[in-house]
């Protein structure tokens, strides 16, 4: 029997609530070509018994090792040429693998493809196009809160969304797999700035369709878990993928975007934590390993270095027409 092109990974922790509903809609996919990976995190919900039952393929973890442990365990065990990550708590269209595989195979050069990801119970709102990154070190989803009737152009993105993702398997060998220090949070940021480095691309395909809960896991968008990880590793991906010249010129609007969200996380009751976060990046971020220089090393930084400044026009653009529909309201 012909080998499969893409295998289907799955990290769950306790998300057996979701899991039916993600697996009908992987049964009516158009493109058959494919295989479910189901990479458990320690579940104490009934998750692994429920998986044993149904005889889905799996790999069950003794304790959760976070969202960047869960999916190299896949990625690592996986033999297709081609690795499709995907959230439990998401009900894929029946054209959306086999989209993502179109897409992602058309270029050698292309390392990943982000899909089009809409709210779940708000299908006339978008929920991702693509995630970006500004020069304030703020990590975005394109489209968020906007109409889901939009955003139907192919094109470059700063970086798919691991969350509903195709991703060329090889590359891993050559840039590394999801850095495990991240936990969960801004690994998928992490790696395809990597992956940006050594002259990939990340492309956006808005045929691809996927409904998405969003917080599946951890309950909700702000928690105290959540915020000082996401600080914390933010700390992480600025040292990591930025040369020592880029950093520096970069720092004042950086700097700028840590008071920006301090002074955000403080109104709204989590300011200690995000603080807790930066201040665990910066005492521990020595044990990062920086992105090793690759053959036109310079010319890679300079093209990410436009990618944050369009990354933040765009982010200024699309927060100030949410805010003027909310006066329109």
């Amino acid at each position: 029997m012909a080998e499969k092109q893409v295998t289907v990974i799955i990290p769950n922790y306790n998300g057996l609530a979701f899991m039916g509903v993600c697996m009908d809609a992987l049964a009516n996919q158009t493109f058959r070509d494919f295989e479910i990976l189901v990479v458990d995190n320690g579940s104490t919900d009934g998750s692994a018994e429920w998986l044993r039952q149904q005889g889905i393929p799996s790999i069950f973890l003794p304790e959760n090792t976070g969202f960047s442990g869960a999916v190299n365990a896949g990625i690592r065990a996986a033999k297709t040429p081609y690795v499709l990550l995907l959230n439990n708590d998401t009900e894929a269209a029946p054209d959306f693998i086999g989209e993502l595989y179109a897409a992602v195979s058309r270029s050698k050069r292309i390392f990943a493809v982000s899909s089009k990801m809409i709210q779940m119970y708000h299908r006339e709102l978008m929920d991702d196009a693509g995630d970006m990154y500004s020069l304030m070190g703020w990590a975005y989803q394109r489209g968020v809160g906007r109409s889901s009737r939009g955003y139907n152009r192919p094109m470059e993105v700063f970086s798919a969304c691991a969350g509903a993702a195709i991703y060329r398997r090889s590359v891993f060998d050559e840039i590394g797999l999801f850095d495990e220090m991240h936990f969960a949070y801004l690994e998928d940021i992490d790696v395809c700035w990597r992956a940006k480095l050594y002259g990939y691309h990340v492309r956006y395909c808005p045929k691809a369709v996927v409904y998405h809960v969003g917080s599946g896991t951890s309950g909700s968008k702000y928690n105290p878990f959540k915020v000082r990880l996401a600080a914390r590793n933010n700390v992480y991906l600025n040292y990591k993928n930025m040369p020592l010249p880029q950093l520096l010129v970069n720092l004042p609007m950086i700097a700028a975007g840590i008071a920006v969200k301090y002074a955000f996380f403080r109104k709204i009751g989590f300011g200690r934590e995000f603080l807790e976060g930066v201040g665990e990046g910066l005492s521990t971020v020595k044990r990062c390993r920086k992105v090793t220089p690759s053959s036109r090393w310079a010319a890679n930084c300079l093209a990410v270095q436009w990618e944050l400044i369009a990354g933040t026009w765009i982010y200024v653009y699309e927060f100030s027409m949410r805010q003027f529909k909310k006066m329109c309201k």
